[in-house]
Parts: structure tokens; sequence; C-alpha cells
């Protein structure tokens, strides 16, 4: 099953060199899910045919404008598509008075929206479904932020095929053996479930980590996350500017990564003061080598 994440939108602050900024879309299985809505979101959405229609949810980090001026022009977009279904909202306190004053004069929407207010102080579980969790931890900026961590929930066991002919298995014994119980078969013969199943695929997970300074208290949160896409606004040439902006270099995210044992790095957030972003890899390789440039339209397979 797919669990997907594609960038539609990787600079920090303003567009620059055709770079718009912070959004992104996580595929998990059939579902869709918004991160942060720079300018330009649904655009994008379309460059990379992402289906927005199936957007449920969107989790927002905080309310600096290049993470949430694309959201009063997509949430129209819904409306004059006809949408009916809820979307749910998570973000920091003030984004639905921000919202609302945006769409107020432009009428009733067709479809209700639904605000979650995140506490930033402390790590929560925002969302769930059979599917993922969705847990939001406190980040350090300028003003209110939170990270996300979505984690794939534990999945039955996968029963062998040629298991249920030889056995004439029925669904119960079926769902049970997916439980990871032995199966008594109707002649008395008990069947140990190792020999009726085999594993699942290893449960997959992903960090969105952006704007933030570079914070080891979120280490016990990260901790061999599949994959991590972290706040690299700007290279160790310009790291007093990242302190000052509370921001991350490349070199502080690539040591966080090393620390935290995550499977990839995704490096993100840049400033408009880099047109070459050969330079963040340059930084961020010789500590932690499994790291990817983040670039728009690029889909990253976790």
């Amino acid at each position: 099953m797919r669990f997907a994440l594609t960038i539609l939108g990787v600079n920090a602050a303003t567009p620059a060199f055709g770079r718009f900024p912070t959004s992104q879309v996580l595929q998990v299985h059939n579902q869709f899910f918004l991160i942060d809505c720079g300018e330009g979101a649904q655009m994008r959405m379309g460059d990379f045919n992402i289906p927005r229609h199936k957007i449920r949810q969107v989790f927002i980090s905080h309310l600096h404008g290049d993470h949430v001026f694309g959201l009063p022009g997509l949430l129209f977009s819904f409306d004059l598509n006809g949408r009916q279904d809820p979307l749910d909202i998570f973000s920091p306190p003030g984004l639905q008075e921000m919202i609302l004053a945006q769409l107020r004069p432009g009428g009733t929407l067709s479809y209700p929206i639904r605000f979650h207010e995140i506490d930033t102080t402390f790590p929560t579980l925002v969302f769930e479904n059979k599917a993922i969790t969705v847990e939001s931890i406190p980040l350090k900026h300028g003003i209110p932020t939170v990270g996300y961590i979505f984690r794939e929930k534990p999945r039955p066991l996968n029963i062998r095929s040629e298991k249920i002919a030889e056995h004439q298995l029925s669904v119960p014994q079926i769902k049970a053996a997916k439980a990871g119980e032995d199966v008594l078969l109707l002649n008395g013969e008990l069947i140990e479930n190792q020999a009726l199943t085999f594993p699942p695929t290893p449960l997959r997970s992903y960090a969105f980590l952006t704007d933030t300074v570079c914070d080891e208290a979120v280490l016990p949160h990260i901790l061999g996350v599949s994959m991590l896409y972290h706040d690299t606004t700007f290279c160790d040439d310009f790291h007093e500017n990242a302190a000052l902006t509370m921001h991350s270099t490349a070199r502080q995210a690539a040591v966080l990564a090393d620390k935290a044992k995550v499977g990839r790095l995704i490096t993100g957030h840049y400033s408009a003061r880099y047109k070459d972003l050969s330079i963040f890899l340059e930084e961020s390789l010789p500590i932690f080598p499994n790291t990817v440039l983040g670039q728009e339209g690029v889909t990253y397979l976790v």
C-alpha cells in the first residue's frame, strides 16, 4: 500500500527561483493529507496531479503567511466544485478567526469546515483513523508552532493463500490466523500460526518539522521514523541568521537525523538567498548520507 510524500512548495517566506512557499501532500494508502498550505498550493496540486477533492484533513504548522496564505483560495475552490464532505483543519490557535474573516464576504460554503485548535506546549494525538495516527510535536519558532508525525497503525498478519485451500480454512479461521492465533482444524489437528501466516510489511512513519530551531527535545518523538522533513532554511554560511530567525541549517538537521536514526532526511524550507540548492546536500551528506534534496513535484516513497 502506498505511503508517499509529494512536495508542492519548498521555499521559505517568499517565492523565488520558481519555488513556491511551503506545502506538501502525504498519501497514506488511499488517503491524502495536506500539510501546510502556502501560496499557490492548489495550483501545484494541478501541476502534479494531486486529487485535491480527496483531501479530508489539513494540518497547519503555524500561522506565518507562507504556510497558510494558500488556504483561502483552496477552500473557495472546494466550494466552487460543489464539495459536500466536511474538511477538518488542525492548527495552532488563531487560524479559524483568520480564515473565517476571509471567507465571510463570499457567503456560505457548500461544505462544513471543522477547526481543531492544537495546544502547542506538549505532544498530542490530534487525529487517528483505522490506518494512521497523527501526533503534534511542539517546535521552537517565533510564534506557536507544531510539527506532525504520521504513523501507520499495526496491520494484521498476512495469510498464506495456499494454506487456505490446503486446510480448507473457514472465514473465522482465517480471521483468527491473521490475528495471530493458532488454528484448530475440524479433524482436531492444531496448525501453528507461523505455518499459516507471514508478517505484514514494516510500519512506516513520516515526521514534518518546520519551522524550527534544531532542538534535540524532539529526539524521543522522531526516533527511528522512516522519513524526516526538517527545516533547512539556511546553510552554515548564514548560521547566525538561522539563530536569529529561529530556523535551522542543513548541517544541524543532518546531525539531528543521525542522532534520531531516521531512515531518510529530506531538506526543505529554503531561504530565497539560495538559487543553487546543491549546497544543502554538500553540507548534509557527510554527516547523514541518506539525505535527499527536497524538490517540488518530486514524490518520495516511504
